[in-house]
């Protein structure tokens, strides 16, 4: 990479909890031991930002949200000063971060699931309890880095971890083939991921629900490899289980991947997967109302919870990623620079968009061409 002076401050977004996003200016970190510090490139929005932090701070302890930091979980950038002790990347290096920081020695982080690492004294979620990737600079811990081909652009990158890698840690468990039709409620950009995913891995159908007429509209339009991303998008109502079931021969869907978090769509999911098949839960929050004979024992159906995903299989899925030639940015809809950060967070807050991401540099043009 070119020469870069690193300057002394940075401006950055933090959430008050009160439905805004508000810019500050800070220092630059300086990268310690085993840290580096990134130039950002590309920072997404997820819908747990809105959910938990923007309207309001959700949670508690450990976990809970800690005013002050600088919003983004989900970011990517390029390494420009890497601290002692780093022992795979360097300067110059383009990388993604897994979203969460563990302490790396409790079994769950050797698993490689930091999401659910048991320390409460070392777990941090960037943007959540360090701060994130809503800024110029972000200081990350090499341990939680991965490397983005050249092939992936960093916004492609920014949505590995928290989004895609989700999807694909859930895929994973259920099991998607050529002899699978799919069901998706909740096309917001988790709900497209697992279309798109599906469709590399292979379904033979995808059937796709939403209540938002501006998230059908998006999903309606999208396409992959010049076909239509769905093959049928149906609007939320009470007939949905049986407009299914005649798209699918009687039968309903092999495979079911909920991404609403709404008790109407969970009802509707379950009932709609096929007897033997089985549904993933990825949707955060929300309840359920499940009659189990009926819905699960009688039909042998298999209901399986996922949260997040491993940095193992985060570098298994961005492997794919280039070899499918997939690329994450598909699904944004919006580009806003940080100066805009109001902007980008008041519109995913609507969920009248696809996924909404904060960019900088040469991840801007391609927004404004």
């Amino acid at each position: 990479m070119p020469h870069f002076t690193i300057p002394e401050k940075m401006l950055c977004a933090v959430l008050p909890g009160d439905h805004s996003a508000r810019l500050e200016t800070r220092a630059v970190p300086t990268p310690g031991h085993g840290e580096v510090l990134l130039r950002m490139k590309a920072s997404t929005i997820c819908g747990s930002d809105i959910r938990c932090i923007y309207h309001e701070h959700l949670g508690k302890g450990p976990e809970g949200y800690q005013p002050g930091m600088i919003a983004g979980h989900e970011p990517c950038g390029q390494i420009v000063q890497a601290g002692p002790g780093c022992r795979r990347f360097k300067t110059g290096d383009r990388v993604i971060v897994y979203h969460i920081s563990g302490c790396g020695v409790c079994n769950d982080c050797r698993r490689g699931y930091m999401i659910s690492c048991t320390s409460e004294k070392y777990r941090r979620a960037y943007g959540w309890q360090r701060d994130g990737g809503m800024a110029e600079f972000l200081l990350a811990e090499e341990k939680d880095l991965l490397a983005l081909p050249d092939s992936l652009s960093y916004a492609d990158g920014a949505q590995v971890a928290c989004g895609f890698g989700t999807v694909y840690e859930g895929l994973e468990k259920i099991g998607i083939s050529g002899n699978d039709a799919v069901l998706v409620t909740g096309l917001g950009p988790v709900g497209l991921a697992a279309a798109a995913l599906a469709r590399k891995l292979g379904a033979r159908q995808i059937i796709g629900i939403e209540a938002l007429s501006e998230r059908i509209a998006i999903a309606q339009d999208l396409r992959l490899d010049g076909k239509p991303l769905f093959d049928h998008v149906l609007p939320a109502d009470a007939e949905n289980v049986a407009q299914i079931r005649a798209l699918t021969g009687g039968n309903g869907t092999e495979r079911t991947v909920e991404c609403s978090a709404n008790a109407a769509a969970r009802n509707t999911a379950i009932r709609a997967t096929r007897k033997w098949g089985k549904m993933v839960m990825l949707g955060e929050g929300g309840t359920m109302a499940l009659n189990p004979s009926p819905d699960m024992l009688h039909d042998q159906k298999t209901l399986v919870g996922s949260w997040v995903t491993s940095t193992w299989k985060m570098e298994e899925l961005v492997e794919r990623l280039v070899h499918w030639d997939l690329h994450p940015a598909m699904l944004i809809t919006h580009r806003f620079p940080l100066e805009k950060a109001a902007e980008a967070y008041a519109l995913m807050a609507t969920g009248k968009c696809g996924k909404v991401a904060v960019c900088f540099d040469e991840e801007l043009p391609a927004a404004n061409a």
